[in-house]
């Protein structure tokens, strides 16, 4: 199976389209990531318009018309939701593969 170009995502690249599966701006965008990751992912503007351009250039997201003049709006587009789903089961592999790994170890050392 060949390997999507877009795979995998950076940390900041998923939680923005995890948190753009509902139409935001920029400093609703940095909110939603922080409260996301609990925290552990704070972005600065650069950062967030950096990833935005990228990400509008890939086509997982697009800008959408809003109210406000002064506020670009984003929202994920169907693209970014296939590639965030792949992530997200690429990832959800990994920890199935090293809870087996574990579990093992574990198992190991209960005997020793």
């Amino acid at each position: 199976m060949k390997r999507d170009v877009n795979l995998p995502l950076t940390e900041t690249a998923y939680y923005i389209l995890l948190a753009l599966v509902e139409s935001a701006h920029g400093y609703i965008i940095m909110q939603n990531v922080e409260e996301l990751s609990d925290g552990r992912v704070r972005l600065a503007a650069g950062t967030l318009y950096g990833a935005i351009e990228n990400l509008l250039g890939k086509g997982l997201i697009c800008s959408v018309p809003s109210d406000d003049v002064r506020r670009k709006v984003y929202v994920i587009t169907q693209k970014g939701k296939q590639i965030l789903y792949l992530d997200y089961r690429r990832m959800r592999h990994m920890l199935n593969v090293t809870d087996t790994i574990f579990n093992d170890w574990e198992d190991n050392n209960e005997k020793n």
